[in-house]
């Protein structure tokens, strides 16, 4: 195979025995068993492979080395007294006639025990990430990433597209997220910006009189991290399509997106049928309390703002308030106060309880109010617990509070009670029509909801009465998408807004006028200034879909080399500070953040 080994160590079977061969790779163990015997065990990417040390030169020259130390062996297969079935090469081993070292492991001790990384504390894997990937569990993701990557880009190819790389470096623009800048050398002062994605290039392209694009591209976002978001960089399939609407974008994604769950995924064949179930904004917010619904879980939101209005309890006065029913619920009330203190960690909101016993009448929690009226407890009954042993969680507030919160309810309550969720499949839906624009929560001012570059359902004139103050804002919907797998994003994506005038008339709505869209968005501008056909895409995250694809919770399991929750590298040291030298060829002046 090579001048260092003619098999890997994952390769050879019984029909081996007698062959003369050499492996390499690193000594993952040896154990003495007595009489001048030892077994080492090689691993290299493919397997491993048992080598019987039976001569006292070979075993003090291995004895000698520390583990993970790289050596190549060369000897005779033989069949296996022992025979390991879980093993792929457990039915023979090596007799070796000569052991070379290429790369000694220096140390004793290591970090971690290779094959247990995943045990270790976060911080020395991150840190030692180079051993923590020679752990099979570990290289396992990373090589499901590689195949699941090759098959995205047969099957678009398939569907006609064509894969064109976009610039790294580009300009900034407002798109949602912080950019991380690039000072220029030879432009001082001024900063190139790496793309948050390649939404105005792809669009460009459209622009340009390509019909298809897609590729896996690189993005950037000075982000805060969260289990399921990598906080610097991610990649993701993007996809644009020339005289196409929705309709057509959900096609080529039903087409592409299952057959890979179906092969690489987990849970096998447990895939929606398509066309996937689509569902309004509004509804998703108001039946699950979330624009990412988890549709493994059977359990439902409901209103019951009027119902216990008048129920006495001061939470509920002049509130909205969400419902989330469970039924046939075993749940204790330690468990239930349990569920109420995590709601309230993720959502700084207070939630309530009642339940009906085995009887059918209420108790526990809030019942006193509830059954204070004999005439509201029969209605509560009726709508809210029709059946004994039946749990209600309850959510009180504004209306986006009260749903939000809900949602968390119901989303813990599917973790909390297996016979409301059935886990092993992969349950997708498409969340259509959302916002256009939305309150921004820190500014206080009117933003984008999802996508600045979305076309509004009634296009410039829709526009024109909201500046009118003919219609609020905030009642815009936009030809926007999200495809959601499990209770995950996994996909946003829209009609585009391909019409100057239009995208004029929707950036002077948030306050910024047509100098500023030409300003900040020169090219796209311009292109569309000179014949732009209807377009639309999408881009489902890569690293998402690996991580839905393999189980994990946390998406640094499925990257290689991944940043902590800080954005730091633990093992290269990024970021990291530069030299003053550095810092004077780019004219930066670096000043203390203030106390």
């Amino acid at each position: 195979m090579s001048e260092y080994r003619s098999h890997t160590c994952g390769q050879l079977r019984l029909e081996d025995a007698g062959k003369t061969v050499s492996l390499a790779g690193w000594m993952e163990n040896l154990r003495e068993v007595g009489g001048g015997i030892g077994f080492l065990v090689l691993r290299d990417y493919y397997g491993a492979t048992q080598v019987v040390v039976e001569t006292p030169e070979l075993l003090a020259q291995v004895k000698a080395l520390n583990k993970e130390t790289t050596i190549s062996v060369t000897g005779t297969v033989r069949e296996r007294t022992n025979k390991n079935p879980k093993q792929a090469t457990g039915d023979i081993e090596i007799a070796p006639t000569k052991v070379e070292v290429l790369g000694r492991c220096q140390y004793n001790e290591l970090p971690f025990e290779i094959n247990f990384s995943r045990d270790a504390d976060e911080a020395a894997r991150l840190r030692y990430r180079f051993l923590d990937l020679r752990n099979p569990a570990v290289k396992k993701n990373i090589v499901l990433r590689s195949q699941v990557v090759s098959a995205l880009r047969r099957a678009m190819e398939d569907q006609g597209f064509q894969e064109i790389n976009t610039p790294i470096l580009t300009a900034s623009s407002p798109e949602g997220a912080r950019d991380f800048l690039v000072p220029s050398r030879k432009h001082p002062g001024k900063f190139y910006a790496l793309p948050q994605a390649p939404q105005q290039f792809k669009q460009l392209l459209m622009a340009s009189g390509f019909d298809r694009y897609f590729q896996i591209a690189p993005c950037f976002r000075d982000e805060d991290a969260r289990g399921d978001r990598s906080p610097a960089d991610f990649y993701q399939l993007d996809m644009e399509m020339a005289f196409a609407g929705q309709e057509d974008v959900f096609a080529v994604i039903e087409a592409v997106l299952p057959p890979v769950f179906e092969k690489f995924g987990i849970y096998g064949d447990r895939v929606s049928s398509t066309p996937f179930l689509r569902i309004p904004f509004l509804q998703a917010m108001e039946d699950y309390g979330s624009d990412k619904p988890d549709l493994r879980i059977d359990l439902l939101v409901q209103d019951a703002t009027k119902l216990l209005a008048g129920c006495g309890f001061g939470p509920f006065e002049n509130a909205v308030v969400k419902a989330v029913p469970v039924t046939d619920c075993s749940l204790t009330r330690k468990a239930i106060d349990k569920l109420c203190a995590e709601t309230e960690v993720q959502t700084a909101q207070k939630t309530y309880w009642f339940k009906t016993d085995e009887k059918g009448e209420i108790a526990g929690g809030i019942a006193k109010f509830v059954n204070s009226d004999p005439a509201l407890a029969q209605q509560v009954k009726e709508t809210l617990a029709p059946a004994p042993n039946t749990l209600v969680m309850l959510a009180a507030g504004k209306k986006t509070t009260a749903q939000k919160t809900a949602g968390v309810l119901r989303k813990l309550l599917g973790g909390a009670c297996p016979n409301h969720m059935d886990e092993k499949q992969y349950a997708f839906c498409w969340i259509v029509d959302f916002p256009m624009f939305e309150m921004g929560e820190e500014s206080g001012r009117l933003e984008f909801g999802h996508n600045p570059f979305s076309m509004p359902y009634g296009g410039k004139e829709a526009l024109r009465k909201a500046a009118r103050g003919e219609a609020d804002p905030l009642d815009l919907r936009a030809h926007q998408y999200d495809l959601v797998c499990n209770g995950y994003e996994l996909a946003s994506g829209a009609e585009r807004n391909y019409d100057p005038e239009v995208m004029v008339e929707a950036f002077e709505l948030v306050g910024l006028s047509e100098a500023d869209v030409r300003g900040k968005f020169p090219a796209m501008y311009n292109a569309f200034c000179y014949g732009a056909p209807p377009h639309a895409g999408a881009a489902p995250g890569v690293d998402r879909m690996i991580m839905l694809l393999t189980g994990e919770t946390l998406i640094r399991e499925v990257i290689a080399f991944p940043m902590n929750q800080s954005a730091q590298d633990p093992m290269t040291g990024a970021p990291s500070g530069v030299s003053q030298a550095q810092l004077n060829e780019l004219h930066i002046a670096v000043t203390e953040p203030e106390e």
